[in-house]
């Protein structure tokens, strides 16, 4: 039985890490065409989660990275996110989508790195800038900072992140939305309970934060379900007729952390030299180029 708060909701609160995802692919991998997640035996999908780590680690071996053996946790539970559609894939852009994609805007990106030209800090994405990862991104692993603390009152659920130190407040009383020329990056939550399940509705998004390059009319639907104890699936569709032929949906699996632990301080900018020296290597780049 799931406990309850002392007001009656489903407790959820506590600090969860789903580190043990970093791994796992969004999409269906080419390996598995034909097949669903339930069609992977338990044997099989340790024996492919292992491989996937020994190839990480073989490769941060190889790259002589810092990252120590043993900071991406063996992946459990899935072989791929996606849960729908049944073929494991994002649907196909439409039109408009993918015209957008072929005029990206700079500075926007919230997940990458861009190739240059590095003219200004503001060619530089959103999550390279310490400003945000945006929704859903600041709740996918990423092999380290992957925590988040989830906080009850009676009318409001704050859910705290790691990386770049974001919190979400997320009331429950009902209260209307923002109106439309509000647009955030994070996007406008509400919340409710559906049973022992929390669903929060995000509207409002900001076109240059959205999920793989979503409009600003997307809608976003978490669903927070107790499976088990200090165990919460975390299952997220993202729906926008102006991206995507269909609403899709991804899961992710949240697991309490021991008491112990406490959501670190996330000092981004402190150690962020990646804008200076990008932007002084394209200095330099130019002198080169000019002769200098």
């Amino acid at each position: 039985m799931v406990p309850r708060t002392p007001w009656g909701h489903p407790d959820l609160s506590g600090i969860y890490s789903n580190n043990s995802e970093s791994l796992i692919p969004m999409e269906r991998p080419a390996e598995f065409d034909g097949r669903r997640i339930e069609d992977l035996s338990a044997t099989e999908l340790e024996q492919v989660n292992r491989q996937r780590l020994d190839r990480f680690n073989a490769a941060l071996a190889g790259l002589g990275s810092t990252l120590f053996p043993g900071a991406v946790e063996p992946s459990r539970g899935r072989p791929w996110l996606i849960v729908d559609p049944p073929d494991g894939h994002i649907p196909p852009l439409i039109a408009e989508a993918q015209a957008r994609m072929r005029q990206p805007v700079r500075g926007v990106s919230s997940n990458s790195i861009p190739d240059g030209p590095f003219d200004s800090y503001e060619d530089l994405g959103l999550y390279d800038r310490c400003i945000t990862r945006g929704i859903p991104d600041s709740m996918l692993p990423v092999g380290y900072g992957s925590n988040y603390e989830i906080i009850q009152t009676q009318d409001v659920v704050a859910i705290r992140y790691e990386m770049i130190h974001e919190v979400r407040i997320v009331p429950l009383d009902g209260r209307p939305r923002a109106g439309p020329r509000l647009r955030l990056d994070l996007g406008d939550a509400r919340g409710r309970w559906e049973g022992e399940t929390l669903v929060i509705e995000t509207t409002n998004f900001n076109g240059r934060s959205t999920f793989r390059g979503a409009s600003e009319n997307l809608r976003l639907i978490e669903r927070f379900t107790p499976t088990a104890p200090g165990v919460i699936e975390w299952k997220v569709t993202l729906d926008d007729a102006r991206t995507w032929t269909r609403p899709w949906t991804f899961a992710s699996t949240l697991t309490r952390m021991d008491e112990s632990q406490r959501i670190f301080e996330y000092a981004c900018h402190e150690g962020n030299y990646s804008l200076r020296n990008m932007l002084s290597g394209a200095r330099r780049g130019e002198q080169i180029r000019e002769g200098k």
